[in-house]
């Protein structure tokens, strides 16, 4: 056996199997020939000639994120940083250009998204950076789209992700927030206010009309009382003044005796002959008879006043 001949067959071996190479799933593998482009490979087992072929590169064409973190300033000038992560990907056809025409695509999709995110964010007050981040996603996409489809990326979709305003701006927000529910509250506990004391000057009134609707039953059942208590009396040979007196007597004495029982009552003085009952009749009487009088008196003087 030639023993010098191993070396030979070593290295022809080690040529041979550099001869393969094998491409990932879902990327993309760039053949040069002397520095010269040459082809481009993808998944799978693949053959270059040894020596003259190489790879120079390779790329993946999965979907890949980036973050991008701006700082810029409102309408209302007001400092906000925003973190938009932009969704991007490799075009299949256009792997020549992805890899040939950009060293570094991260910077230059970074300066696309500062300059759009800077133009757009300015006409915005804060509030409206907030409710209209959908549209500044938008426009960060379509410009990018423009720009990026030339080297050979496709821009699937971007989203604002984070909107930080200065420390002292969100704490002021949130005092105004708190002061606009502590309004509200206060306004619910006066309409609650309102509500009761409504309530209870309606209570009050039906508990009024209630009470006078019984002061005026029982009176008129004391007259009717009073009236059948009258014609019994007058039955039995008692005439109506007789009867009168009888009954204003025996309210008198019934008066006395619950006040006697009540203890907390104050004191009263009251006339307690056996008499007292007859003259408090009489005095009564005597004082409807007087203010009638001085009734006819008054319209015969008003009558006179109208014939003259």
């Amino acid at each position: 056996m030639n023993y010098y001949l191993i070396p030979f067959i070593v290295i022809g071996f080690i040529i041979l199997i550099s001869s393969f190479f094998i491409v990932k799933q879902q990327s993309a593998a760039i053949i040069e020939r002397f520095g010269k482009f040459q082809s481009i490979r993808h998944s799978g087992l693949q053959m270059k000639i040894p020596l003259v072929d190489r790879v120079s590169g390779r790329l993946s064409l999965k979907i890949q994120q980036l973050d991008v973190i701006i700082e810029t300033k409102t309408l209302d000038d007001v400092f906000v940083r925003l973190k938009v992560s932009v969704q991007y990907r490799v075009i299949r056809d256009k792997v020549y250009d992805a890899f040939y025409k950009l060293d570094y695509p991260h910077e230059q999709i970074t300066s696309y998204v500062f300059d759009v995110v800077r133009a757009e964010v300015p006409k915005m007050k804060l509030d409206d950076v907030f409710v209209k981040k959908d549209d500044i996603a938008l426009a960060v996409k379509a410009e990018l789209n423009d720009a990026m489809s030339d080297y050979g990326f496709d821009i699937i979709k971007t989203l604002v992700t984070d909107i930080d305003p200065d420390a002292q701006v969100k704490a002021a927000m949130n005092r105004i927030n708190a002061s606009e529910r502590e309004k509200i509250a206060a306004q619910f506990e006066g309409d609650a206010a309102r509500i009761l004391i409504v309530e209870k000057a309606k209570a009050e009134a039906e508990s009024k009309r209630l009470q006078g609707q019984g002061i005026a039953d029982q009176r008129r059942e004391i007259a009717r009382g009073l009236e059948e208590s009258v014609e019994v009396l007058n039955r039995v040979g008692i005439n109506s003044q007789e009867a009168s007196a009888l009954i204003v007597v025996t309210q008198h004495y019934d008066t006395l005796q619950s006040l006697g029982e009540e203890t907390n009552s104050n004191l009263i003085l009251l006339p307690n002959a056996p008499q007292a009952g007859s003259n408090m009749l009489n005095d009564m009487v005597a004082s409807f008879a007087a203010s009638n009088q001085i009734g006819e008196a008054m319209k015969k003087a008003e009558n006179k006043k109208k014939e003259s």
